[in-house]
């Protein structure tokens, strides 16, 4: 690929003149670059503002974020989904508290030796927090890009993006490179568009897009079809016994590793099978009523989910975990896949 120098300074202007209000452009710090980077990536801009207050506000720094219980760090990513992204932030912190007296090392290729921390992470702590001429090359910027460029490469295929960012790196501008990745980024979010035609006519680079210039920017990116995900269907359990709820902890590997989850089982159960598999826990049902089906994508996998809300008689508590209604709120990470579920039992309990 290659790029105009001239997309440079129209972009650069434009961002200071458009740059959205966002909470983590103020105060900017090398730990707060890094907290809003890990967040945003596969979650939406509206979400992770509340996200990243909370977490601030909890685990303030590397140290906090290093020592905290891996419990707590989970509770405070309930919801924001791909938990491994949250356990890889508490490894890394242990590693800089280790290796780096508890700041981030100011050096790209420090920091790409971290745990969960790739090229596209270390290019926006280097650049934004740092100043460092270095490139970061996400999603938003391949589709801005190629479409610039008028590229054809899959924009699936690794080796387009470390030719984007060979690319890039020989226009970085110095100190401003971080804003300059972050215009680029912003004009993805904003105007050159995912999954929609872009707003070629407010884009500060449409004399210099050979995309729009050759009548191809919606088009593009080129990206390989995915296969399609894998679906399984699965039955819920909403298991109550005197005002508690039964939750158990998945597998230490895989899908949701080591969250809590509400109990299940593989198919769609009807309520005789509903009644064997809770027995089968060791627990005696005295009601059943159904829920509302619900489900939940995840990246290879999609879940199609019934329900079951099961009133359980005294006594028998299985090889389960038995949570009240504040410790759910306070205690446990569920993931988000059981919320349809869980909503249901805890605004139930809330209004008694």
């Amino acid at each position: 690929m290659e790029l105009n120098p001239a997309i440079v300074q129209p972009l650069l202007d434009w961002y200071r003149a458009n740059a959205r209000d966002l909470p983590w452009r103020h105060n900017v710090t090398p730990y707060r670059v890094w907290i809003y980077e890990i967040m945003l990536q596969q979650t939406r801009v509206e979400t992770v503002k509340g996200y990243f207050a909370r977490f601030l506000a909890a685990l303030p720094d590397i140290p906090a974020l290093a020592a905290v219980p891996e419990q707590a760090l989970l509770k405070l990513w309930e919801g924001l989904g791909y938990y491994s992204r949250a356990r890889n932030l508490q490894k890394a912190a242990q590693c800089v508290v280790a290796q780096y007296g508890g700041e981030l090392p100011a050096s790209y290729e420090a920091l790409l030796q971290l745990p969960g921390i790739g090229s596209y992470t270390a290019g926006a702590i280097a650049s934004i927090a740092f100043g460092l001429p270095v490139p970061a090359v996400d999603g938003n910027v391949l589709r801005v890009l190629t479409r610039v460029a008028a590229d054809r490469s899959d924009i699936a295929d690794p080796r387009t993006k470390k030719a984007v960012e060979a690319a890039l790196r020989p226009l970085m501008p110095g100190a401003a490179s971080g804003s300059l990745n972050q215009a680029f980024m912003e004009l993805g979010a904003t105007v050159c568009v995912p999954n929609a035609p872009p707003y070629c006519l407010e884009c500060p680079l449409v004399a210099l897009c050979e995309g729009h210039l050759q009548g191809i920017a919606e088009t593009l990116p080129f990206k390989k079809p995915k296969p399609p995900r894998r679906v399984e269907a699965r039955t819920i359990f909403v298991l109550e016994q005197e005002g508690r709820l039964a939750l158990r902890r998945r597998p230490p590997k895989g899908l949701l590793a080591s969250l809590w989850e509400l109990p299940g089982a593989e198919g769609h159960l009807d309520d005789a099978g509903v009644v064997a598999a809770v027995r089968a826990l060791g627990l005696e049902p005295v009601r059943l009523y159904p829920l509302p089906p619900a489900k939940h994508i995840f990246t290879h996998v999609e879940w199609r989910m019934n329900g079951w809300r099961v009133q359980l008689a005294p006594g028998k508590s299985g090889a389960l975990t038995w949570a009240t209604r504040a410790e759910l709120q306070d205690k446990y990470p569920l993931p988000s896949a059981f919320r349809p579920f869980l909503q249901e039992w805890t605004n139930r309990n809330h209004e008694k």
